[in-house]
């Protein structure tokens, strides 16, 4: 490190050129590329009338970037899926404040991905020297909390490495990914199933393409305003459906397949040439991420297909190593899902607090390993006689 250095907060990435922050080490992850965090705030997704107010921390070298974390200043807690709205609660009834607080994800994206982004040249130790300054930044604010969430092992080791702020208390979660080891084409993949779940599996695959269903792949670059207002409107009435209005606008999805049109990757299915149904997928370097869903009426096992069977199917025609469909949902794991544990780092200022939600995590953590290994036992795959996992094919090599 040098005596240079020097970290600042900027409240828009406009102020940031997106090839310094595109040269940080993003592991290939759409959603903290400065297109995507950008276009959030252009089109009104991310900006002090949504609770999400840019407060991104960076670390630079006379003028250079040399380190970044993505961070927002919180008023609530919606599109974060790391639920603490009984810690606000808590707070609230001992009358103290919980918002505002400070949150490192992309905004209403729950998948694992960077943090603590450096630059290829730079010491590992600005990891360390990022999560001081995030401490540092909540001190000086006078917030009760601050979290990074969805974080890959890199990160979780580099917070609990030796210089990293002390104080930490790690929260353990679970989803449902897909692993690419190595198949040739779908039947490759479902061969590895056991027989009945086999069965069922093809059977959901058949109703569909009986019932008249083609798919069509699109990518940003195939999307014009009339397609995305069709698709857009499957995935709004969705959320009408379950009572909330969408996180992001129509304007967010035109733009950001203007911005970075090789990783929007739209699964549209059609009845007679016409649009009946749709996933939006978002695709990294080796990933692809099922973000949102609609449809225009009810057609048997069409969810499923669309959003889970057709984006294994391009998983393997792509050669992307694994597939993150969004959150919760046991129903993805007789279709090939295995539970997958997520980590979120969290500090809390109040030492009360803090020493309650400790024990909280330390006992929701043992929840979750339980859960974690009677959902393993419902894998649909081959079991050896100890019971352990049949894959026929092996993983390839990254």
């Amino acid at each position: 490190m040098t005596a240079n250095l020097r970290a600042r907060v900027v409240t828009s990435l406009d102020r940031i050129p997106a090839a310094q922050w595109n040269a940080l080490a993003l592991d290939g992850n759409p959603f903290v590329r400065h297109e995507f965090l950008l276009t959030l705030e252009r089109t009104g997704c991310v900006g002090p009338a949504t609770g999400w107010r840019s407060n991104h921390l960076v670390i630079e070298d006379q003028h250079r970037l040399v380190a970044a974390l993505p961070l927002y200043r919180k008023s609530h807690s919606w599109g974060e899926f790391v639920f603490d709205w009984s810690w606000a609660r808590a707070y609230d009834q001992a009358g103290l404040r919980y918002y505002p607080k400070l949150v490192s994800m992309p905004p209403f994206t729950p998948a694992t991905g960077p943090r603590l982004l450096l630059a290829p040249d730079a010491s590992p130790e600005l990891k360390s020297r990022l999560s001081q300054e995030l401490v540092a930044l909540a001190k000086a604010e006078h917030l009760s909390s601050a979290h990074l969430l969805f974080l890959t092992d890199e990160d979780r080791a580099a917070l609990d490495s030796e210089g990293s702020e002390p104080g930490f208390l790690w929260r353990k979660d679970c989803q449902f990914h897909w692993y690419n080891r190595g198949y040739q084409s779908f039947d490759d993949f479902i061969a590895t199933f056991r027989a009945d779940k086999r069965k069922k599996a093809l059977r959901e695959r058949r109703r569909v393409r009986e019932g008249g269903v083609t798919f069509r792949t699109l990518t940003g670059a195939d999307m014009d305003a009339r397609l995305w207002d069709i698709v857009f409107g499957f995935s709004a009435a969705t959320f009408e459906s379950h009572g909330h209005e969408h996180y992001l606008n129509v304007q967010f999805f035109r733009t950001i397949s203007e911005v970075m049109p090789d990783t929007v990757v739209i699964k549209l299915a059609e009845y007679q040439g016409h649009p009946i149904a749709t996933a939006i997928f978002f695709r990294g370097e080796q990933a692809l991420y099922g973000r949102y869903w609609g449809a225009a009426a009810n057609y048997h096992s069409l969810h499923f297909e669309t959003c889970y069977y057709q984006g294994i199917e391009y998983c393997i025609e792509q050669g992307l190593h694994h597939f993150e469909p969004g959150t919760q949902g046991e129903h993805k794991v007789p279709r090939g899902f295995e539970p997958t544990a997520t980590w979120s780092a969290h500090w809390i200022a109040d030492p009360r607090f803090r020493r309650a939600i400790d024990q909280y995590l330390n006992d929701e953590r043992a929840a979750i390993d339980q859960y974690i290994l009677q959902v393993e036992q419902h894998v649909p795959f081959h079991r050896n006689r100890d019971g352990s996992e049949v894959h026929h094919a092996e993983p390839e090599s990254r």
